[in-house]
């Protein structure tokens, strides 16, 4: 999708977690921390864009540099975020939010959008009637990429105009569908 770097969390088996949610392991803190040294050079990295929420936000506050920021831009596996305020405080890290973009930063990312290099994902879309079932997936993380909702179409892909461009990035689009 155009990361350089990728850390696959499923694939290294991160739990941050214990099996009941109640308690975070900051081994597992450590054991990112260490891969990402791995990838980096040996370096901690400068900005966390923090997106799943009470999930990895512990992680999130341990792994980015002493005087790093995270930034929090949503809260997909709950909203209760959780973290060890001494490796905030004592690192001297700051914690912001993010709402995505300003007008002119959305026409921007939408025009990467256009030019091929940032592709929006999918992978699932439901039908309207299927709208509750949506929402439920969305709240229990069950879905990797976007979801979409038919409003007023009968079947995806009927609002396509450019059927060569969309044929090009295919691939990419559908990444996660029916994952």
């Amino acid at each position: 999708m155009g990361a350089e770097l990728i850390i696959d969390r499923s694939a290294e088996g991160y739990r941050f977690w214990n099996d009941e949610g109640t308690a975070q392991d900051p081994k597992e803190w450590q054991r990112l921390g260490k891969k990402i040294r791995e990838l980096t050079g040996g370096h901690d990295v400068d900005i966390v864009f923090e997106h799943p929420g009470r999930e990895t936000f512990g992680a999130s506050v341990y792994v980015a540099r002493k005087g790093g920021t995270i930034v929090t831009c949503a809260s997909t596996s709950g909203y209760m975020h959780e973290y060890d305020n001494r490796y905030l405080w004592m690192n001297l890290k700051r914690i912001v939010s993010s709402h995505f973009a300003n007008y002119r930063e959305a026409w921007e990312a939408n025009d990467l959008v256009d030019r091929g290099i940032v592709h929006p994902t999918l992978s699932k879309t439901y039908r309207l009637e299927e709208v509750g079932q949506a929402a439920l997936d969305v709240h229990r993380n069950a879905h990797q990429g976007k979801v979409g909702v038919l409003t007023l179409a009968p079947e995806a892909g009927l609002g396509v105009t450019d059927t060569e461009k969309r044929a090009r990035f295919e691939t990419e689009i559908n990444r996660f569908r029916d994952a």
